[in-house]
């Protein structure tokens, strides 16, 4: 058996929540590696839609779900969602959830500093989710993050907000916001300790555990390998490093624990926020898929931008993520389109190259190269054999795998978990 790793292989939002619960109900334990609450997974089991956004997807099954130290947590924001999902009858307990001792604390001041940036007048905002992902992680890597921890030692939270707020008041005087109070804050902490302290747990030994008991443990990403902070369309990316790599950082484990690599790719491309996107479409093709897609931001509700297919930057992440095979989403949605386009290597300055340039200049001038590949007018919605696509449907999956140097895995049909085609258990593989 191995352990997997999802990461998403485009911008996000390519269909993660449904391959991660299909993947979490084999599974024994899943953990998120990075991010933090604007991450968002839609879940659909029989009748009832989960919303997540910070707890791990195996927590819906009932699987020992781990928040790793690459995540960023606002305790607020667990403790609401955690209210939200006991009410759909989700069972929340220190069982179930662990949370690492070592992860930093999304506070208020970062949630304030990060709206701040958002709304300047110079049109240099990045198109965060303003939920503080950015000013948490900065002060992590700053080395004057509140982490987790610390709650568990209220003595010491005065020294440590003090020198927090040395360096964020600094910057919303500069800014000619009034200074945050740090009796508020140290209050706020100690009023939500209660609510995160049952869950904290060295969940490097808890990973290390589940691996010497043979359990297979899914590590769960979030956002796309696109939004990466090294490997992405800087800036406007996130905070994290997004790709499999990361698995390991985040949570713990050696490298080799991370197992299979599964890159979760929409059968299209979609981006929400600002930032170069050389196969959008304006057109009514692009209307139709985000329509059809119901491209809309689990977190943010904000509406997608769509375009064809890419695979100059999937081949990309192909490489960066050490991507062992994809499952290809959301296959249905091109049902009906008389013709579809691969974008398959780029123009910039009358040259052609085989990928995205690293400069933002360089990024937002290239133009997609195209080849036309015959629509089908079956439906493949719901579909759960090869047999049951139409020819020109498997022709398009066949040469999507052919462009970006990869395996087809897992093949959805659908938004429901068993309308799934599977090439390869990455369990078994």
């Amino acid at each position: 058996m191995s352990n997997v790793t999802v990461v998403g292989a485009q911008w996000g939002d390519e269909g993660k929540g449904k391959i991660v619960d299909w993947l979490s109900l084999r599974a024994d334990v899943v953990a998120r590696f990075q991010g933090g609450h604007n991450a968002g997974h839609t879940l659909v089991v029989g009748n009832e839609t989960y919303k997540l956004s910070l707890l791990p997807s195996g927590v819906v099954r009932g699987k020992l779900s781990v928040i790793g130290n690459g995540v960023v947590v606002d305790p607020w924001a667990f403790r609401d969602e955690k209210a939200r999902l006991e009410a759909q009858g989700v069972k929340i307990t220190p069982d179930v959830v662990r949370i690492a001792e070592t992860a930093a604390l999304i506070l208020p001041v970062h949630r304030e500093l990060d709206a701040l940036r958002e709304n300047r007048d110079d049109g240099m905002a990045i198109g965060t989710t303003r939920r503080g992902i950015g000013p948490a992680y900065e002060d992590k890597v700053g080395r004057r993050a509140i982490r987790v921890c610390d709650l568990a030692r209220p003595d010491t939270l005065p020294a440590k907000v003090k020198d927090l707020l040395h360096h964020h008041n600094a910057i919303r005087r500069g800014l000619g916001e009034p200074e945050a109070d740090a009796g508020e804050l140290v209050q706020a902490l100690t009023d939500i300790a209660p609510d995160i302290l049952p869950y904290m747990s060295a969940v490097w030994r808890d990973l290390d555990t589940a691996i010497r008991a043979d359990q297979k443990i899914l590590f769960e990403g979030a956002q796309g390998a696109l939004l990466d902070v090294d490997h992405g369309t800087y800036p406007y990316v996130t905070s994290s490093n997004t790709v499999a790599g990361q698995a390991s950082a985040g949570t713990g484990v050696g490298p080799k624990d991370a197992g299979y690599v599964l890159g979760i790719v929409k059968a299209y491309t979609t981006r929400v926020g600002e930032g170069p996107f050389p196969t959008e479409l304006k057109d009514e093709d692009g209307r139709k898929l985000g329509e059809r897609g119901h491209e809309f931001g689990v977190v943010t509700g904000r509406q997608r931008r769509c375009g064809w297919f890419d695979a100059v930057l999937v081949r990309q992440t192909m490489m960066t993520g050490g991507v062992s095979g994809i499952a290809l989403t959301k296959l249905d949605v091109l049902d009906g389109f008389e013709t579809l386009k691969i974008c398959t290597g780029y123009q910039l300055d009358g040259e052609t190259i085989d990928r995205l340039p690293a400069s933002r200049e360089d990024q937002a001038r290239v133009t997609p190269i195209y080849e036309e590949h015959a629509g089908w007018s079956q439906s493949t919605r719901g579909a759960r054999s090869w047999a049951e696509l139409p020819a020109e449907a498997v022709k398009y999956v066949r040469r999507v795998e052919e462009l970006i140097g990869a395996p087809v895995a897992m093949l959805s049909t659908s938004p429901e978990r068993e309308d799934v085609i599977l090439m390869t258990d990455p369990f078994r593989a």
